[in-house]
Order: C-alpha cells, then sequence, then structure tokens
C-alpha cells in the first residue's frame, strides 16, 4: 500500500483511450449547475474568478481544471453537482485568462502554478468556517494540486484534509513528448489553437513582453513553451519550466492522504506518469491506474456521473476523518 486495485469498468465503447477521451469531452452535458462568481485579487494585482455553489456546509470541495479549461467544462461541473448533491460547499476556479475574460498581466498560468491555487485555498478557508477542505484537480489542475499538498506538507492549513486527482503528467516532460506522437497530433493542435487566440490579445495589450509575430513556426509544446511560457514565468528555457513546475519534485511530500488515478490507456501520458513503485511504500500517496478510463474520461454506463466523481467522494469518506 498504498496502491489500488482499481474497480473502474467502461461502457464497451470506450475502451479505446481516444474515445474515453473525446466522447465525454464532446458530448457530456451537466445540467442543473449554478455558479455564483467572485473575483479576488493576487499578489502581483491580477484577478482570478471563481465560481461558488455553496450550502452552508461545514466541508468544502476545491476543483482545479486542466489545460485551457474552466470552471464550465463538464468534468468540473460533474465533481460540483456531485459533491454538492452528498452536502458540501463546492469552489470551482478559474486560472488566470479561463474564465472569459483575459487577465490583467503579461503572464497567464501553467502546470506548476501553485501560487494561484494556494491563493484560493486561503481566500476559501479565510472567508467561512470550514471545518473540511478537499482539494480535486483534472490533468493541469492535478499537477498543480500535487505540487501544492507537496510544497505545503509541513505548513498546509489543518482544515486542508486531503487531495485526490485524475489524468495527471506528474513527469511534464514525457508528457509533451508523448503529445508530440502523430496519433495526438488532434489534440496537441486543439490546445495550441486555444492558446493563439489568447497570444494574440496578450501582444495587444503587452507588445513589450509578448510577439505573436512567429506563432506559425510552433508546431509542438517547446516551441510554444520556449516562446511564451518560459520567459514570461520567469524560467530558462521549455526543459527547466518542465523539471520545475513537474509534479514528480514534490507530490512524494504529502503528508495528507491524497489519490492519483492514471488510466493505463490516457494517450496524454507515458510509462513516466505511472508511479507504482515509488507510491507502493508511501504513507499518504494512493496510486490507481485502470486499465481503461482515457483522458479525463472514465464515463460509466448509464450515470448521470462518472467514475471520477464517485471515487473521489469515495476516497475522502475512507481516508479523512
Amino acid at each position: 500500500m498504498p496502491l489500488v486495485q482499481s474497480k473502474y469498468k467502461p461502457p464497451f465503447y470506450l475502451k479505446n483511450g481516444h474515445l474515453a477521451t473525446v466522447v465525454p469531452s464532446a458530448f457530456r452535458r451537466v445540467s442543473d449547475v449554478e455558479y455564483i462568481r467572485e473575483r479576488i485579487t493576487t499578489a502581483d494585482g491580477d484577478f482570478l474568478d471563481l465560481d461558488w455553489s455553496t450550502q452552508s456546509s461545514e466541508k468544502l470541495i476545491i476543483i482545479s481544471h486542466g489545460l485551457e479549461g474552466s470552471a464550465n467544462r463538464p468534468y468540473v461541473k460533474g465533481m460540483t453537482k456531485y459533491f454538492y448533491r452528498y452536502g458540501w460547499d463546492t469552489l470551482a476556479w478559474n486560472c488566470r485568462s479561463c474564465s472569459g475574460e483575459i487577465n490583467s498581466k503579461a503572464r497567464f498560468y501553467h502546470h506548476g502554478d501553485s501560487e494561484d491555487l494556494a491563493r484560493v485555498v486561503e481566500h476559501a478557508i479565510g472567508k467561512s468556517d470550514y471545518s473540511t477542505v478537499v482539494l480535486v484537480g483534472f490533468s493541469m489542475g492535478g499537477s498543480m494540486t500535487l505540487k501544492y499538498l507537496g510544497e505545503m506538507s509541513d505548513h498546509i492549513m489543518p482544515q486542508v484534509r486531503g487531495g485526490a486527482v485524475f489524468s495527471v503528467p506528474v513527469d511534464l516532460g514525457s508528457s509533451v513528448a508523448e503529445l508530440a506522437r502523430r496519433s495526438n497530433n488532434f489534440y496537441r493542435r486543439r490546445f495550441l489553437k486555444k492558446l493563439e487566440k489568447k497570444i494574440k490579445l496578450k501582444a495587444v495589450k503587452y507588445p513589450d513582453e509578448v510577439q505573436y509575430t512567429g506563432f506559425d513556426n510552433i508546431r509542438y509544446f517547446p516551441d510554444f513553451d520556449n516562446m511564451y511560457t518560459a520567459p514570461l514565468h520567469g524560467f530558462k528555457d521549455a526543459e527547466d519550466f518542465y523539471n520545475k513546475a513537474s509534479a514528480k519534485q514534490y507530490m512524494y511530500n504529502v503528508k495528507r492522504p491524497t489519490l492519483l488515478v492514471n488510466a493505463w490507456n490516457d494517450p496524454f501520458l507515458p510509462e513516466a506518469c505511472y508511479p507504482q513503485k515509488q507510491c507502493e511504500k508511501h504513507n499518504y500517496l494512493y496510486f490507481e491506474s485502470p486499465e481503461y478510463g482515457g483522458h479525463v474520461g472514465f464515463t460509466l454506463k448509464g450515470s448521470e456521473f462518472n467514475y471520477m466523481e464517485h471515487r473521489a467522494l469515495q476516497f475522502f469518506n475512507e481516508n479523512i476523518d
């Protein structure tokens, strides 16, 4: 322990990793989720938009979305709806520039951006008298969550009781290399197209710091990260960013029960993102590796909710006091 034997079983038509990833992303709809938005400021004078669903609970779940996602993605709304149904307050926060309005600085966000997550956690605990706070993250949001829990292991607020993360590229550099494969062209191009729109806007607002010229030469993530992510966020280059932002540098320091679920047929994740040996004797980091599930998929046949939602609540019920 804590290696966990997974009980996830996919619908027969979603055993292919690409289908398991694309179908719920494109076709899942989650109704009856109503947010109340709050805007908070960051230490550097930027803003973060927080989407709350509250019912005066003493328990709060804080949800972090994936790359170019938002609080309105179906996997976030599904987790929100599920936990709210079971009596929890929910807070789905939007990374800089992901809430529908471009942020107020030249920089934006990245996989290792645990400082913004820390700001959200501190604000939420300071705002209400929560006795229990848990963190859930998906893909990039999972990376942020693991990094935060590892960095803060000896100084974490007592209200933060644990975490659950899904489809996480814990070794960022190897995941970037995996996305460079021809079979993953669709995902890579889609991400870069979305990021391009934001770079265009930032180039107009911050011409001295962000240049759009040359974007036609960007084909892979190292191209983008060398040109934008690294210089805008204080890294030497893409390789330095991948090394310093990867969750694997921090996650083995966690001292709160934390569940990591990565499916073996996830098209984004190579072998380096399945830390079985490292977690086998860890006291707090639980690793579950279902055969199926895709990337942030985990559909359950005939259910409004997916496995991630059931599994997160089950884990917290079993592992936090």
